[in-house]
């Protein structure tokens, strides 16, 4: 399907929104698009795609718990197979949003149709991924497919939601060499008795990335034998998140706070964040601010949507209601902060999403831009008396009043108003 497929897909309102959008953004990507379909049809060689490499997998939700189980892989550029995988490399090489879409979309998805209960399946198509899955590099593999693949954008309306590629129905799979599986995913692999919760903090704290975790859980390769499943690769992106959340979360449990209130900043692809780190016991709130005419709020003269969800010291019970993967993402950030320093802290986390966010990137974008916020430049963080004080004086910065920020924020409904707090 292209993009004016798609767009015509939208609600009415949506739809002319979106086209709008796309004329006064970049959208590079609408004729990157026509290159890929071109690309597909030079690299088939009959009904299979030979010397492929494959850097990753995608499980789909819709139907579950019967998925749709997918090998991706380049369609070009199988060299750098590697590049076009999400991690935090791309924020590395300053990758726009145009860039984002260009690699995922360059990929090509084989599908097949399975059910969730893998266990220790590793034959067919569902072995072929779950191997590519665990293994530490991309991997080349030849897949026969059932028919001709068609190009996809889909954009999605979520903020986890990154665009996908081609898409093919495959009827097999076969890996072209052996893949180079690191013992630590053998490990976990060989014990029938270990919790995937368990599971994915040992290869945390192996060195492992979540990005790397992400793929191995949604592979159905971490947890007991028999609770063994593939993840819908949007489930498994929060699910990890939150569970190494959890165990940093735990790690800083009596550590002591930090000394001083302090204001990180950090921007990228639209998006400015501010993190405020102030003395006192765990607790966390993010609070985005969507900007009219931003991929979250279209209405080009709407005022500005926020959400907010918070946790206090014992953390959370339940999913979180307005931030989704967001919220999660942000707080891994600042955990794995405060855990090198040995530090809690009272942790407010402002999004302000602008109209240059015109396309849907991942949470990934959120995750390392909290990560970066930290380390970026030589300056350190701005520093307040109180964290009132921090909040008061960034608010000339934010998009909205500070009266509205202290209906919308947990720990900012304590400040005090006053007559100028409210914009005209």
């Amino acid at each position: 399907m292209r993009l004016d497929e798609y767009i015509d897909g939208l609600d009415v309102d949506e739809s002319v929104r979106m086209r709008q959008l796309a004329r006064e953004k970049s959208y590079a990507i609408t004729d990157y698009l026509a290159d890929v379909e071109r690309r597909v049809e030079e690299t088939l060689q009959g009904d299979s795609l030979f010397g492929s490499t494959a850097p990753s997998i995608f499980v789909g939700r819709s139907s579950y718990p019967n998925v749709s189980a997918g090998v991706l892989a380049p369609v070009s550029d199988a060299e750098h197979a590697a590049d076009y995988e999400t991690s935090g490399e791309w924020y590395r090489r300053g990758f726009t949003i145009d860039d984002v879409f260009q690699a995922r979309t360059n990929l090509l998805n084989s599908t097949q149709r399975t059910n969730v209960h893998v266990a220790d399946e590793w034959d067919g198509f569902v072995g072929v991924q779950r191997e590519v899955a665990i293994a530490d590099r991309p991997v080349d593999v030849e897949v026969g497919l059932d028919g001709p693949p068609t190009v996809d954008l889909d954009a999605g309306l979520a903020n986890v939601s990154t665009p996908t590629g081609p898409r093919a129905t495959a009827k097999s799979a076969e890996l072209a060499e052996n893949p180079h599986v690191p013992r630590a995913v053998e490990k976990t692999l060989s014990d029938d008795d270990w919790r995937a919760e368990g599971a994915m903090n040992y290869l945390y704290n192996r060195g492992f990335d979540v990005y790397d975790i992400n793929r191995i859980l949604s592979a159905g390769a971490l947890g007991t034998a028999e609770s063994r499943r593939l993840v819908p690769t949007r489930w498994s992106i929060t699910a990890v998140d939150d569970t190494v959340g959890q165990y940093l979360r735990g790690r800083i449990r009596n550590a002591p706070s930090v000394d001083a209130v302090e204001v990180w900043y950090n921007e990228y692809m639209g998006n400015r964040f501010w993190v405020i780190l102030a003395p006192g016991r765990w607790e966390y709130e993010l609070v985005e601010m969507k900007a009219p005419g931003s991929i979250w709020n279209y209405a080009p003269d709407a005022s500005y949507l926020v959400a907010a969800d918070y946790e206090g010291y014992e953390g959370r019970t339940g999913y979180v209601e307005e931030t989704a993967g967001a919220y999660y993402a942000a707080r891994l950030g600042v955990l794995e902060h405060l855990a090198d320093r040995g530090r809690q802290a009272k942790v407010l986390v402002l999004r302000d999403v602008t109209e240059d966010y015109w396309g849907p990137t991942g949470v990934w974008m959120i995750r390392e831009s909290v990560r970066n916020a930290f380390s970026e430049g030589d300056a350190g963080p701005g520093e307040a008396e109180t964290f009132h004080d921090a909040v008061r004086t960034l608010a000339p910065a934010l998009p909205i009043d500070l009266n509205r920020l202290r209906r919308s924020s947990e720990m900012a409904s304590g400040l005090q108003a006053t007559l100028g707090d409210y914009r005209s």
